[in-house]
């Protein structure tokens, strides 16, 4: 079950994201991008990005999908990619990656889902969707 139980709409302005979330934590980071934490998809309990394009006065057009904390990356790895696939089904492309995981891609109309993880001083997974408005 999400929680909170808000439906965020594409393209909606940070005004409008700001006023949904007024009763919930939600963290402004920086100008265009803004940070809660949350249960999505079902089950996963993370912390959830919310990037504006273009950064002032823009529109959400991505999601980050995150841990603060990350003991166990190939825990969080394999929850991540469990619930994106429960999701969205089967990835569109998938890759040799970085530090032993997979790349996985899923092209799903106007939208792109990536899960990977790269090395920015160590190892860093990162799970995003990103509609191209």
């Amino acid at each position: 079950m999400d929680d909170p139980n808000i439906f965020v709409s594409w393209g909606i302005g940070e005004q409008n994201l700001v006023e949904l979330f007024k009763e919930h934590n939600l963290k402004h980071v920086t100008t265009g991008y803004y940070t809660t934490t949350c249960t999505s998809l079902g089950s996963l309990t993370c912390a959830l990005g919310f990037h504006f394009e273009p950064r002032t006065n823009g529109r959400l057009n991505e999601l980050e999908f995150f841990r603060r904390n990350n003991d166990d990356q190939k825990k969080s790895f394999e929850e991540f990619q469990t619930s994106f696939v429960n999701a969205f089904g089967k990835p569109t492309n998938i890759r040799k990656g970085d530090a032993g995981f997979n790349d996985y891609r899923w092209i799903i109309g106007g939208v792109q889902i990536v899960h990977f993880v790269f090395d920015r001083f160590g190892p860093e997974e990162h799970t995003r969707i990103k509609i191209y408005l």
